[in-house]
């Protein structure tokens, strides 16, 4: 009987851990020196980017504009964004109060 039980459960872990070991960590966007670092990341459909604020005092936003998106919230320093990217294509953001300070998020099949 030990033996059946043992066999029943290895499929169920076998599900458990494999969710684990297929999720992928979120790409790292750091925001410092009033630059998004790196400023360009490719990922696959489906992947997330963080986005997080390492300056000292500067606040900052991640505006999709060309998307037709509100402005949002501020990343104040310590703060961080993730966003899911379901589609396939090139995204440009910006950062609201610093214009100046671009990105793009490129998604692959």
């Amino acid at each position: 009987m030990k033996q059946f039980r043992l066999v029943c459960l290895l499929p169920l872990l076998f599900l458990g851990m494999s969710g684990y070991v297929i999720a992928a960590e979120p790409v790292i966007v750091v925001i410092k020196k009033m630059k998004f670092q790196p400023s360009e990341v490719t990922l696959k459909k489906g992947g997330m980017v963080r986005w997080e604020n390492r300056e000292y005092r500067q606040y900052h936003s991640v505006w999709f504009e060309q998307l037709g998106e509100p402005e949002p919230d501020y990343l104040f320093p310590g703060d961080s964004y993730e966003r899911k990217f379901d589609t396939v294509g090139d995204f440009p953001y910006r950062c609201g109060p610093h214009p100046e300070m671009t990105g793009v998020v490129h998604v692959t099949d």
